[in-house]
């Protein structure tokens, strides 16, 4: 049996891409092992931005789940929202500036010796 939003996560194209909105917040809620509730704090605190189904419904990618679960790891040890929040920003950000770092260190031919 496959959870609901399973479908569009297997169409092709959209298996590989981390900011395709798959998941539903029932399912999102039960991968993050949360509750729908604390998805749309997450939402209202600015963290993650769900997309909308055409129906109006909330429908979340990996990438926002992986950010709701270190939110959710974070509150666990005692940080309160706003902290949590604010910490899985910044490491998200170094994330993605690493990421960007290692694209442009490929980028760049390496240095070429002495001409013989």
């Amino acid at each position: 049996m496959r959870a609901k939003g399973f479908e569009a996560v297997t169409r092709p194209g959209h298996v590989h891409d981390e900011h395709y909105p798959a998941y539903t917040i029932g399912t999102a809620a039960d991968l993050v092992r949360t509750t729908p509730a604390f998805l749309r704090a997450l939402g209202e605190a600015g963290l993650i931005s769900p997309q909308r189904s055409a129906g109006g419904h909330r429908r979340y990618s990996r990438h926002q789940l992986d950010l709701a679960a270190r939110a959710r790891e974070l509150l666990d040890e005692g940080l309160p929202l706003t902290a949590a929040v604010r910490i899985v920003r910044l490491e998200d950000e170094l994330a993605d500036v690493r990421r960007q770092l290692t694209e442009l260190r490929n980028a760049v031919p390496p240095p070429r010796g002495p001409a013989d």
